[in-house]
């Protein structure tokens, strides 16, 4: 296989820098460096190509047959560095904040809710944590990050409200369970809220249950349910396309309706960012829920 040359960026900024002055002196004023240092970049230059890329005389430069056929692809080397190099700036220079968010409130529509946040906030570099809402209280708590999205719970500290989220026991089309069967139950492995919810609802109902399936994420609940491996308890919006809400006499017991909000801090520029947040929430929470009836 044949060794391409590896080629410095710096000498191919040497060589469209003389060519265009057509001057080794002219070259080397503009880049702050002496005639002899351009002619020694561009020599190296020719080295590591093999080919001569100039003619010099005492008072003229001209580029060789290759020197002319090179000089696009030093230029299209050098446009493509120096915009890889000026997004990468700009990136850098992007404002990290820190956002939690349950995986309740996350579900399918996270994608779209942060495709949202990039729309109204281009200047700012999110850094998401999904996880358990109680884990990411504590996090804010500590100051580990800037603001979370979880079930609404007894805490202080500046909040606003997002929706509401109706739970609903929810499995596969023609699932099999009947009463007073002990119920499949697909959920998030503890300390999950949810999960605790739809335990202590069928606790109090006198209603059996066992555990089929924990998974690590709402995502893969909802692979659990559709696969028929269970039944599992949902906020309505995390009901995915091929499964159902089970109706109010399936022999389930009722369950009760979250609040997600957003707990954020009080700084101007935070109050602002967690402006923007809320809305985009709402918006992806709008899409992804169907109408009732």
């Amino acid at each position: 296989m044949t060794r391409l040359p590896t080629l410095d960026i710096d000498l191919l900024r040497a060589f469209v820098a003389v060519t265009d002055a057509t001057s080794f002196t002219a070259a080397g004023d503009a880049m702050g460096a002496t005639q002899s240092a351009m002619s020694v970049r561009i020599r190296k230059l020719e080295d590591r190509l093999g080919r001569r890329l100039m003619d010099r005389t005492p008072r003229s430069v001209a580029l060789t047959p290759f020197g002319e056929r090179f000089l696009d692809s030093a230029r299209r080397i050098l446009r493509t560095h120096d915009e890889s190099v000026l997004n990468a700036l700009a990136r850098d220079d992007r404002r990290p904040f820190s956002l939690a968010v349950s995986d309740h409130a996350a579900g399918a529509g996270l994608p779209a809710v942060l495709a949202d946040l990039h729309r109204r906030r281009p200047e700012i570099q999110f850094l998401v944590t999904v996880g358990t809402s109680a884990e990411l209280f504590r996090g804010f708590e500590r100051g580990d990050v800037d603001a979370v999205v979880g079930r609404r719970e007894e805490r202080r500290g500046a909040s606003r409200a997002l929706y509401p989220d109706r739970l609903v026991w929810t499995a596969a089309p023609g699932f099999a369970w009947r009463a007073p069967d002990p119920v499949p139950l697909v959920s998030l492995a503890p300390p999950c809220g949810i999960r605790a919810i739809a335990a202590a609802a069928l606790t109090a109902a006198g209603q059996g249950w066992r555990e089929v399936f924990t998974g690590t994420g709402v995502a893969a609940v909802q692979a659990a349910v559709a696969a028929g491996l269970g039944i599992a308890c949902l906020g309505e919006g995390n009901v995915q396309a091929g499964c159902v809400a089970l109706p109010d006499d399936c022999g389930l017991p009722p369950l009760p309706s979250l609040e997600f909000v957003l707990y954020h801090r009080t700084t101007t520029g935070d109050l602002e960012v967690a402006a923007d947040i809320a809305a985009a929430f709402r918006a992806g929470r709008t899409a992804s829920v169907p109408p009732a009836g």
